[in-house]
């Protein structure tokens, strides 16, 4: 069950990033460009769930399922929120992003385990990953830290945006402001199916994924119907999926 909703999840996110991306090629926006590269982190994070449960998990599988899932992805997802608001302040965050991300992927290559990983089910990044780790004299920050500001910062800014979205629209455009919701909901699951499985439900977390995927989907395209009246800030959420839907 977990890997048939694993292969769902990634399936979707895969779709959702091309789509994005032909979204990006026709019209140039910035949110949709780091949007797309956000969800194919979100789809390469997944198809390596698939190969850790499919065929047993090796260093390189769950590496590369931590760190496109838990360092690189809910940043950039932030990034783009924030190029939806403002295309300037979004170029400057992607560029923090972009040097986060760079870290964060050494750190996540380059960390020992602390422990071996498990023959089944999904591993725990505080199972085989320390908050630090030494390179000779020279003690530097590991993937649980970079995780963990990841998680809770970009959480805080999607979060936000979308909900002050929501508020701001519900009365004038409530498509628009569903759809927000939809993502906040798609941005909650993943992060309650994390918690979850640190709790001892390794089940949760693909449950979560693929709902957390259809979720920001859903949104995503309820958002590309609505639109949102001349020069309202708002407008900002609507942004990524009107792209797609030549809007």
């Amino acid at each position: 069950m977990d890997l048939a909703l694993a292969i769902i999840a990634a399936a979707i996110a895969t779709w959702f990033a091309g789509e994005l991306y032909g979204s990006w090629r026709r019209r140039r926006r910035l949110h949709a460009e780091i949007w797309s590269v956000a969800f194919a982190a979100y789809a390469l994070a997944t198809w390596a769930l698939v190969a850790g449960l499919a065929l047993g998990w090796t260093s390189f599988s769950f590496r590369t399922f931590y760190f496109f899932g838990a360092i690189a992805n809910i940043p950039l997802l932030a990034a783009g929120s924030i190029a939806l608001a403002s295309e300037r302040a979004g170029r400057v965050a992607l560029r923090v992003v972009t040097l986060w991300i760079v870290f964060g992927f050494f750190a996540t290559y380059l960390a020992p385990f602390v422990a071996g990983l498990p023959e089944s089910g999904i591993p725990e990044g505080s199972e085989v990953f320390g908050f630090t780790f030494a390179i000779d004299a020279l003690t530097l920050p590991g993937p649980r830290m970079f995780a963990a500001i990841s998680g809770a910062l970009g959480t805080i800014v999607v979060v936000a945006l979308s909900s002050l979205t929501a508020f701001r629209m519900w009365n004038a455009n409530r498509r628009l402001a569903v759809g927000n919701l939809l993502i906040v909901g798609g941005m909650i699951a993943p992060a309650l199916g994390g918690s979850l499985t640190a709790l001892g439900e390794s089940s949760a977390l693909a449950v979560t994924l693929a709902i957390g995927i259809t979720l920001l989907w859903w949104g995503y395209h309820m958002a590309s119907g609505a639109r949102p009246l001349q020069g309202d800030v708002s407008r900002a959420h609507d942004g990524v999926g009107g792209d797609v839907a030549g809007g």
